[in-house]
């Protein structure tokens, strides 16, 4: 049995300011995974995009944006590969190939398209938004990506990009071979000659969700309409402490053990944000902090996000007030990209059959 060449991908759509909630439970992953020396590609799903909004006013200035918050958080874009998804159209192209592959109950089974159309009204949106999965396997697949760091909203389509590689392997079964572009792999204890890997999710990490800093048990989100519920990576340090020190919190003092945090939602996510920022535990900050009460723990939570996150934000703002920059890096890396997923078509147009 051979394996698969390990390649990450994963990528953020360009809607509304990211926030901390992004960075920790994406941006910081991806630089992580970049400093372990992995072949990475971080995209800007801007295609994704028209799924929640058709026109955008301010697209060009929302793709930049992510560009410089990758670029002002580490991700560096000559070791790993950094584009927007609409530069590269083998991606449109796989996954209009998905879509065939894919079955429309796979899709109305997805829990975000349940939730974003509130089980009923399905009839008044969009195509896009019930084959928005398609897409996503295809945005992986065209670079036969082996792992993708997610969050756990987005496991269940992971979950979907594996199902469709796996028909897809199975149904070209016969075609991967003649053609000698498979590779041969263990799914679970079956040997498979496949062209497509079973992409793998990296879940993980002391926050791996972030909630609002207004209310607990709700994520934090772009499309919050108080913006003191969000710490925004383009948030100074006065605004980043203002928001910190008037989070939502409860009477009573911290913990001493991380079973004490239950049924204290406010708590429980300052104390995760604390660890992440710290690349600790929770544990260990409870370690630090239990016993204390709030008023106490919120000025370390103030001092060490600011140290974390200011730099982040100058560094993005100096970007975008030069876009020079963030174009040229889209544009490298929309070359490098379409070289790789160009590649991929035309191994996947042999398989199907088409002429070219």
């Amino acid at each position: 049995m051979t394996e698969f060449k390990p390649l990450v991908f994963s990528g953020i759509q360009p809607t509304g300011n990211l926030h901390l909630g992004n960075y920790l439970g994406a941006i910081r992953k991806f630089v992580a995974l970049q400093a372990e020396n992995n072949d990475c590609i971080y995209c800007v799903v801007d295609l994704h995009a028209l799924t929640a909004q058709l026109v955008h006013d301010d697209m060009p200035t929302q793709i930049r944006s992510i560009t410089a918050a990758f670029l002002a958080s580490g991700i560096d874009p000559v070791k790993s590969i950094v584009f927007n998804q609409s530069a590269v159209p083998q991606h449109a192209e796989l996954a209009w190939i998905f879509n065939c592959v894919a079955r429309i109950g796979w899709m109305e089974r997805m829990t975000q398209f349940k939730d974003k159309t509130g089980g009923k009204n399905a009839e008044q949106v969009s195509l896009g938004l019930l084959a928005y999965p398609s897409l996503m396997a295809a945005d992986i697949l065209v670079y036969r990506a082996t792992h993708v760091p997610v969050g756990e909203d987005q496991k269940q389509h992971l979950e979907l990009a594996r199902d469709i590689a796996q028909k897809f392997n199975i149904d070209f079964g016969a075609h991967i071979r003649k053609a000698g572009l498979g590779t041969d792999v263990l799914v679970g204890d079956e040997p498979v000659h496949a062209y497509f890997p079973m992409v793998e999710p990296l879940i993980g990490g002391p926050a791996p969700r972030v909630m609002s800093l207004k209310d607990g048990t709700k994520k934090m989100s772009k499309s919050d309409p108080s913006d003191l519920s969000r710490i925004n990576l383009t948030d100074d340090a006065d605004a980043i402490a203002r928001k910190i020190r008037k989070a939502k919190t409860d009477p009573d003092a911290l913990p001493l053990e991380v079973a004490g945090l239950a049924g204290r939602p406010e708590a429980g996510n300052l104390v995760g944000i604390y660890a992440a920022l710290s690349d600790t535990t929770r544990e260990k900050v409870l370690e630090q902090f239990g016993g204390q009460q709030f008023s106490a723990f919120k000025p370390a939570l103030v001092d060490l996000a600011v140290s974390v996150l200011s730099p982040i934000g100058e560094e993005m703002r100096r970007l975008l007030d030069a876009p020079d920059h963030i174009d040229a890096v889209l544009r490298d890396g929309g070359a490098r990209a379409r070289e790789i997923a160009e590649k991929t078509m035309q191994d996947v147009r042999d398989i199907i059959g088409f002429v070219r």
